[in-house]
């Protein structure tokens, strides 16, 4: 049980940064295209009329960041702390399980000390970071954690639970991959946009991996929980039979397209609900206002030469 209490507090920390993300990143190209670039972090909006002075207000704006460090002090902790308890599908501690809880821990700290190093240059007189250079160890962290979650998939004594390790890693290879396209170049909208989707579809496949491996009613038909392990521990969901485990991968396969069609839908949803909070309309195809008179004479010679026409 306490497996998939960590896995939904996972899931919902990852959805609720990768959709804050989605959405500020929306707004953000709305509100200004011309000077659009990524951010590793969007403060949160001021709301003059309901915070009175300026250090509520600061707190409030880094709510996001507070969120992130705490789910990543979580996440840490609970990797550190697995890391000593004695694996019972091999019957006692083994240094492969010890070592590969501890190298997940590594990770997690890593991102640790970037999110308090940013917290802290936000709050302090500490110089912040560049925006290239964050997203830089960004994409470091997440290669590692695709480099840790592939190891543990290999070592796995579940199939299922090496699928759904599996699955996750190429998930954090993709957001290694966008965040070094926005480190090489932070205009690249769509990388941005990409990074906050993989985060949510990250978000939504860790909800599915507690289900498939912890929930009963979830679980894939033809496997199910090992009686004499207690619940929640890795490896204690397995398939005995060849025909179960193949039908349980293409289940797995099948939930994880269904989650990536629901983060497109996601995107859609998110994307027509900042434009009609931001207030943007298009009637129909335009061109960019003119910057100068030089610019202005050239479309007002154009409508003429098409009246005429």
């Amino acid at each position: 049980m306490g497996e998939m209490m960590y896995k939904l507090f996972a899931s919902a920390s990852l959805l609720t940064l990768g959709l804050y993300h989605l959405i500020c990143t929306f707004f953000h190209l709305l509100k200004s295209p011309q000077s659009y670039a990524a951010k590793p972090f969007y403060p949160f909006p001021r709301l003059s009329s309901v915070t009175g002075n300026n250090h509520n207000h600061h707190r409030l704006q880094n709510l996001p960041l507070f969120i992130l460090v705490l789910s990543l002090f979580v996440a840490f902790l609970h990797e550190t702390l697995i890391s000593f308890y004695s694996d019972p599908l091999v019957k006692g501690s083994t240094p492969v399980h010890r070592f590969s809880s501890l190298n997940s821990a590594a990770v997690f700290f890593l991102f640790l000390i970037i999110a308090v190093y940013y917290l802290l240059s936000d709050s302090t007189s500490l110089t912040p970071l560049p925006s290239d250079l964050l997203f830089a160890l960004a994409s470091v962290g997440f290669f590692l954690h695709y480099s840790a979650a592939s190891s543990s998939a290999s070592i796995q004594t579940s199939d299922l639970q090496a699928h759904c390790d599996s699955l996750s890693a190429r998930i954090s290879a993709l957001c290694s991959l966008l965040c070094l396209l926005l480190a090489c170049r932070s205009r690249l909208f769509i990388a941005d946009a990409a990074l906050a989707a993989a985060i949510c579809l990250q978000g939504l496949w860790q909800l599915q991996t507690g289900l498939s491996l912890y929930v009963d009613g979830f679980i894939p038909e033809g496997c199910h929980r090992l009686l004499d392990v207690q619940s929640g521990v890795e490896g204690s969901t397995q398939c005995d039979v060849q025909d179960s485990k193949l039908r349980a991968v293409s289940v797995l396969d099948l939930m994880f397209t269904v989650h990536v069609v629901l983060v497109v839908v996601l995107i859609f949803v998110t994307y027509t609900m900042v434009v009609m909070a931001a207030g943007v309309r298009r009637t129909g195809s335009y061109e960019a206002l003119p910057t100068n008179s030089a610019d202005s004479n050239h479309i007002q010679m154009k409508s003429l030469t098409g009246t005429q026409a």
